[in-house]
C-alpha cells in the first residue's frame, strides 16, 4: 500500500510539474509576449495613431486646396487672355482732356485704351549721307513721338504728316548748309532718306511712315524745279522780304490773313518760271507737269529758309503753314447715309428711330482719327449736304443733338493749331483735347461748300454807336462790347 500510494503521488507530482513546465513556456511564447505589450502600450499607441491620421488627413486637405488654387489661377489667367465675347466691354465713350494712348491688339479700328511706351534700338545706318544729325537732334525727337507707332495712323493728317514733312525740308536745309547747293544729289538723298527713316523707328515712330505721309527721298532733290543752288536762288528771289515775312508767323493772321504764304508762293514762281525757255516757251502752269514745278520749287524755297531760321523757328513756321492748309479740308470719309435719309427723311420732330440711325452713322465716321476744331465744321457740313442732297431737310443736328466734338476720335476735338504728342515716362503718349468746342455742329442753309468760310469778315466787328440815352451814357456801349467780345472769342476759336 506504501508502496502503491507513492507511485500515485508521484505521477501526480510529475504531472503537476509538466503542466507547470508548460505554463511557463507559453508565458514566454510570442502570441503572450505581445498581448502583453499590447496591452502595456495600448493608450501610448492610440495616441499615436490617432495623431498620424490626424497629420494625414491635414496633409491631404493642404495639398488638395494647393491643387485647387493652381487651378483656379490657371482659369483666371486663361479667362483674362481672351478677348471679350459682349458688347459690355466695348471701348468706354469718354472724353479727357488727355486721351489714352494705345489702340486694343488685333483691332485698329478700336479707339486708344491703354498707356503705350516706345521701343527703342540702335539704328543701323547706311555710312553714306553726310548730314550731322546732331544739328536736328530735337526736331528728330518731336517727329518720332508725334509719329509714335500706335498713334500715327490716329494723327496722321493733323499732328505727324505735318512734322515728318517739317523735318524733311530742315534736313534738307540743314545738310546743305556750307555748301552752295540747296538740295540733295539723288543717290545721297536715298542715302540719307533711308537713315532718316531708321532712326525714327529707332526712336519709336511708326514704320510705315512714309506709306502714311506719301513721303519719298525725292522730296529732298527739290524734283523738277530748275533752280537749286543758293546763288541761283539769292539772284532770283527778294529774300529780305521772304525772310521778313516769314520768320515769324502769327498763328492767329497767318491762314486767314496770310503773310508767309504770299511770300513763299510768288518765290516759288520766280523760281519755276526759269524753265520757260528749256520748255520751249511753253505755258509753264498750264497741265500738271507746271503744277509739279511749282510745288518742287516751294520745297526749295522751304529748304532756303531753313538754312536762314534755327531749326525750332523753322519748324513753328512750316507747322503753321501746314496748318493752314490741313484746316480746310475734311479728312474723313463718308459714305452714302442711305439709311440715315430713309429714317429722317420726314422727320420734324425728334425721333427716336431717326436719331439712332443718325448717330451709328456718327459713330463710325468718328472711329476713322482725330481731326481739329476747324476740320470738324468743314466735315459736319460735308455730311449735312449729303444729307440735303438725300432729301433730308431738317436740321437733324438740331433735332439729335449732335456736336462738332461728335466727328472726332472719342469725341476729342485737337486745336486748329499745330500741337505736338508728348511722352511721359509714366504715362507714355499723350495729346491735349480742345475742351473748349463743346457746341453745335452747323446745318448750312446753302446747298454748297462755296459759302463756307472760316475766316471771320473785317466788317463782323462793328463800330460802337454814340449813345442815344444821355441820362444813361454807357447802356448802349456795355451791349455792344458784349457782343464784340463774344464775336472776338468766335474767332480766337476759330
Amino acid at each position: 500500500m506504501v508502496s502503491g500510494t507513492m507511485d500515485y503521488k508521484t505521477v501526480d507530482r510529475f504531472r503537476q510539474q509538466q503542466q507547470q513546465e508548460q505554463q511557463r513556456h507559453q508565458s514566454f511564447s510570442p502570441k503572450m509576449i505581445c498581448g502583453k505589450i499590447v496591452n502595456r502600450l495600448k493608450g501610448t499607441l492610440c495616441r499615436r495613431v490617432l495623431l498620424f491620421l490626424i497629420w494625414f488627413s491635414t496633409l491631404e486637405d493642404m495639398t488638395t486646396l494647393k491643387v485647387l488654387a493652381e487651378q483656379n489661377s490657371l482659369i483666371t489667367n486663361h479667362e483674362l487672355a481672351q478677348s471679350p465675347t459682349t458688347e459690355l466691354f466695348n471701348p468706354i465713350q469718354v472724353s479727357p482732356s488727355v486721351i489714352p494712348h494705345t489702340p486694343i491688339p488685333n483691332d485698329p479700328t478700336l479707339p486708344p485704351l491703354y498707356p503705350t511706351f516706345p521701343t527703342t534700338y540702335k539704328p543701323v545706318l547706311t555710312g553714306k549721307c553726310p548730314a550731322n544729325f546732331s544739328a536736328i537732334s530735337n526736331i528728330m525727337e518731336r517727329t518720332a513721338a508725334d509719329c509714335s507707332q500706335t498713334l500715327a495712323p490716329l494723327v496722321g493728317n493733323v499732328i505727324c504728316c505735318p512734322q515728318f514733312s517739317s523735318l524733311i525740308h530742315i534736313f534738307q536745309g540743314y545738310s546743305s548748309t556750307g555748301s552752295n547747293e540747296l538740295v540733295l544729289h539723288e543717290d545721297t538723298a536715298n542715302d540719307c532718306f533711308l537713315d532718316i527713316t531708321s532712326t525714327l523707328a529707332s526712336r519709336g515712330a511708326n514704320s510705315t511712315l512714309t506709306t502714311l505721309c506719301s513721303v519719298k527721298a525725292s522730296n529732298l532733290t527739290g524734283g523738277s524745279c530748275p533752280v537749286k543752288d543758293l546763288s541761283s536762288f539769292e539772284k532770283l528771289v527778294n529774300t529780305s522780304l521772304l525772310l521778313e515775312a516769314c520768320s515769324t508767323v502769327d498763328p492767329l493772321k497767318e491762314c486767314c490773313r496770310p503773310v508767309c504764304q504770299p511770300a513763299i508762293a510768288d518765290a516759288a514762281l520766280q523760281l519755276s518760271a526759269q524753265q520757260t525757255t528749256a520748255n520751249d516757251n511753253k505755258n509753264l502752269l498750264g497741265g500738271t507737269v507746271g503744277v509739279d514745278t511749282l510745288n518742287d520749287c516751294k520745297g526749295v524755297v522751304y529748304s532756303w529758309l531753313s538754312r536762314k531760321l534755327s531749326a525750332d523757328d523753322a519748324n513753328t513756321a512750316l507747322r503753321m503753314l501746314s496748318s493752314c492748309k490741313i484746316n480746310k479740308v475734311c479728312p474723313l470719309e463718308f459714305k452714302q447715309p442711305l439709311e440715315v435719309a430713309k429714317a429722317c427723311r420726314n422727320s420734324a420732330a425728334p425721333s427716336p428711330y431717326c436719331c439712332s440711325s443718325l448717330n451709328r452713322y456718327i459713330s463710325g465716321i468718328q472711329k476713322q482719327m482725330l481731326i481739329t476744331n476747324k476740320q470738324a465744321i468743314v466735315c459736319s457740313t460735308m455730311f449735312a449736304l449729303l444729307l440735303q442732297k438725300a432729301g433730308v431737310m431738317t436740321n437733324l443736328y438740331e433735332l439729335c443733338d449732335v456736336d462738332l466734338k461728335d466727328f472726332s476720335l472719342q469725341g476729342c476735338l485737337l486745336r486748329s493749331l499745330p500741337a505736338d504728342i508728348v511722352f511721359d515716362n509714366t504715362t507714355g503718349f499723350s495729346f491735349t483735347c480742345d475742351l473748349n468746342d463743346n457746341i453745335g455742329a452747323p446745318w448750312p442753309s446753302s446747298s454748297s461748300m462755296s459759302s463756307l468760310s472760316l475766316c471771320a469778315p473785317e466788317m463782323s466787328l462793328p463800330a460802337l454807336p454814340r449813345a442815344r440815352n444821355l441820362g444813361n451814357p454807357g447802356a448802349d456801349v456795355i451791349v455792344n462790347d458784349k457782343f464784340r467780345r463774344s464775336t472776338t472769342r468766335w474767332m480766337e476759336i476759330y
